[in-house]
This record gives structure tokens, C-alpha cells and sequence, in this order.
């Protein structure tokens, strides 16, 4: 276990004004803590997965409850995934690169409670270093079903990291920590 939680959540409101009525934004960034062992990985495959709302601090919340406050108490119409990086814990046991982890395409996921809907967040290829390793984004809220998107805003799905493991990494004995920060975006 992290004997420190390294969660840094930076709120900076910002409201964009241009011509043709640009929508009031809201921008901050969301870290969560996952964890994986070598021992539990299943085929080839390593996964991670944790409650967005479990987080300390909940920082998922804050940043929903912050934007609600600069959109005048209006629900976020979308929500805009612009950044997503995964970075490897300094107090990891047994790796010192994600390279020793992972292995090809690594999927970040956000998985809806009650429909056990998916939705890909992002996703990187042979992912190296410790980080922070910036992910392609994928996430796109409009595409969600209304009830989803009510959950997701609501705090209700979990945050699953998945990838296929590293040739050496099931027989490391590897305690992995690590940190996926999400740079989200609300619009009224």
C-alpha cells in the first residue's frame, strides 16, 4: 500500500468568452491511485480497477461539484477528456519502467455501474519510463447513454487499467503502484 496518496488536484476555474456564444467551461485535472501485482494476472493480461469516488478526496466530485458551481448550477452538458497520462509509483516493488509491466496496447476504461457499460478513456502502445506517459484520448461523453452519462457525472463507474503483461513481468513478484491523472473539461 502507498504509505503517502501522491494525488495532486490543481482547480482552475476558466470561463471562455468568444464570438458566436462559446458554452461557460470548466477545466481541472483528476488523479486516481490503481495498483497491480504480478501474481494476479490473469492470461497474459494485467488489470487494475477502482471506484472513481474511493479515490481520497474524491477528487472526481470536486471537480463535478466545482464545475456545476462555475455553470451557474447546471449539470455539465459534456464532458471533455482533453489529456490523460499513466505514470509508474516510486514505490513500486520489482519494476522500475512501465516496460516492465506492459507489453503492446494498454486501455484505460471507464466502466459504468448497474449497465456494466464500457467506455475506452484513452489508450497508449508499449508504454515506457515511469512517466507520466501521455495516452491517446478516446472518451467521448456524448456518445454515452443518458443514464450512463447521469452515472458517470454522479461518480458511479470504475477506473480500469488493462493491458497485456510484459514477457518477465508474472514472474517478477511485482507490487505496482500507479497514478492516472485525467484532464477533464465540463461545458454548459
Amino acid at each position: 500500500m502507498w504509505k503517502q496518496v501522491f494525488l495532486v488536484v490543481v482547480l482552475a476555474a476558466q470561463t471562455l468568452m468568444g464570438c458566436g456564444g462559446d458554452a461557460v467551461s470548466y477545466s481541472a485535472p483528476v488523479g486516481i491511485n490503481l495498483k497491480a501485482k504480478s501474481s494476479d494476472t490473469v492470461n497474459a493480461t494485467v488489470t487494475s480497477r477502482k471506484g472513481i469516488s474511493t479515490e481520497s478526496g474524491n477528487p472526481f466530485k470536486v471537480f463535478v461539484d466545482a464545475a456545476r458551481e462555475e455553470l451557474d448550477g447546471k449539470s455539465p452538458a459534456r464532458i471533455e477528456l482533453t489529456q490523460l497520462t499513466l505514470t509508474l509509483g516510486a514505490s513500486s516493488v520489482g519494476v522500475s519502467s512501465l516496460a516492465e509491466v506492459f507489453t503492446g496496447r494498454v486501455d484505460i476504461l471507464f466502466l459504468i455501474d448497474d449497465s456494466s457499460n464500457t467506455y475506452v478513456a484513452g489508450h497508449g502502445e508499449n508504454p515506457t519510463g515511469s512517466g507520466p506517459v501521455a495516452f491517446i484520448v478516446d472518451f467521448d461523453s456524448e456518445a454515452m447513454a443518458e443514464e450512463d452519462y447521469t452515472r458517470f457525472l454522479a461518480g458511479r463507474f470504475d477506473v480500469v487499467l488493462r493491458g497485456t503483461a510484459a514477457p518477465t513481468f508474472t514472474s517478477k513478484g511485482a507490487d505496482v503502484d500507479f497514478q492516472s491523472t485525467f484532464s477533464f473539461t465540463a461545458f454548459e
